[in-house]
């Protein structure tokens, strides 16, 4: 995986406060639905944690299921925002 994917996994498992090893977090592992600790308020936190990781600013429209269906897609997400 890139250095943005194991970013991605270390916020997501530090933020989450979550079990599982970053190698346990693949490309296709499901998020949003699918992890109960990211509820409402979870994706809040993600949020936040991701903006001040890497610096971005994610917008309210944004926000979608889309971008939370799995970690690459969050990743993906990530990267485009860097690009920018």
């Amino acid at each position: 995986m890139t250095e943005t994917a194991d970013a991605v996994r270390e916020v997501l498992i530090d933020t989450l406060e979550l079990s599982r090893t970053p190698a346990e977090l693949t490309r296709d592992t499901a998020l949003f639905g699918a992890l109960p600790e990211l509820d409402s308020f979870g994706v809040v936190q993600l949020v936040v944690a991701l903006e001040e990781r890497f610096d971005i600013v994610i917008d309210d429209d944004e926000f979608g299921a889309d971008l939370f269906e799995t970690v690459g897609s969050l990743t993906d997400f990530v990267d485009s925002k860097l690009a920018a």
